[in-house]
Formats: structure tokens, C-alpha cells, sequence
């Protein structure tokens, strides 16, 4: 099975497949305290960037959708990640078996509407092509990625712990109308 990864521009932005000369850029956005700190808490050994780079490819293979690079325009290397995918975290039936959002910047990048604008474009497209509920889980003292969630649509289902840390788990049944 081969699937191919749309490339999608916006006006500041272009969603691209992750290359193999991205795996650095990746693996030190993983590895940035700010970046992890609403995510894990803790940054990520290259082994796990790695294990989670792999995964990403595998994903558009398999499922037909996963997570773009985000490239700003005129830069070179790749700013961040925003997609779906199956996360199986074992939170339940009204979580698990759903396309998960997500969305990632390195802090350089954060702060100008860049993070809504690329999660609004794969949104976007999520609708035309792949269309159904989605899910997303956050920090609740995550308010950038909150009012990300909330422009895109999402409602919030319930509130839970994953590794010992409080999540919101939130929902969106589809593009708002």
C-alpha cells in the first residue's frame, strides 16, 4: 500500500511529508524543555524522536492520514508537526478509537496565530478527504493549544489522568457549521 502525503500551503505556512534530512530538526524540537513541558514534562531521547518519526511515516502508509511537517515559509527546516493519528492510550471507547489531533511548535514559533493556522489547514483537509469525529487531548494549564482546540471546533468530553497527569479530553464530531 502507498500513500502519498498532500503538501498544503496557507499564507504563511506549508504542510509537507516529513523527509529523512528533517529527523534532526525533529528530534531537537522533541528534545526542547518548553515544547514537552504541556506534553511529557520531560524531553525526548533521539531514540524515542526516532520511534515517533518512523511512526509518523507508517502511519500515512496505513491509515491514509498522520502528521505534516510545518515549514514556514522562507525558512529552511521544518517548525513543528501538526496532523492525526492513532494514539491507542487506552482512555476509553469515546476516546481511543477516534483520530487524534495534534498539534506541536518549537517556541521560536509560537505566539503568532502559526499553530492555529497550520491545525486549521490539516483540519481542513481531514474534512474533504478523510471526514468523522476527531479527539485531542491537553494539558488543562494549556492555553494556547485550549484556544487552538476551541477555534477548530473541539468540545470538551471529559477530564481524566494520563501517567499521573491531568488531561482535558476533547471532541469535535466534524467541521463546524
Amino acid at each position: 500500500m502507498s500513500r502519498n502525503v498532500p503538501t498544503i500551503n496557507t499564507h504563511r505556512l506549508t504542510l509537507r511529508a516529513m523527509r529523512r534530512e528533517d529527523f534532526p530538526r525533529f528530534a531537537e524540537i522533541w528534545a526542547t524543555p518548553a515544547v514537552v513541558t504541556h506534553i511529557s514534562g520531560k524531553p525526548w531521547p533521539k531514540t524515542r524522536s526516532w520511534d515517533a518519526f518512523l511512526r509518523n511515516a507508517g502511519h500515512w502508509q496505513i491509515a491514509g492520514f498522520g502528521q505534516w511537517a510545518i515549514q514556514i515559509h522562507r525558512q529552511p527546516e521544518m517548525s513543528g508537526q501538526t496532523g492525526f493519528f492513532f494514539g491507542s492510550r487506552g482512555l476509553g471507547d469515546d476516546f481511543d478509537p477516534f483520530p487524534e489531533a495534534g498539534w506541536v511548535l518549537e517556541p521560536g514559533a509560537q505566539g503568532r496565530g502559526l499553530g492555529l493556522e497550520a491545525a486549521q489547514a490539516a483540519h481542513d483537509w481531514f474534512d474533504r478527504v478523510v471526514a468523522g469525529r476527531t479527539v485531542c487531548l491537553i494539558t488543562p494549564d494549556n492555553e494556547g493549544s485550549l484556544r487552538i482546540a476551541e477555534a477548530l471546533g473541539y468540545t470538551p468530553m471529559r477530564e481524566t489522568e494520563m501517567d499521573g497527569d491531568p488531561v482535558v479530553l476533547l471532541t469535535r464530531k466534524g467541521p463546524p457549521v
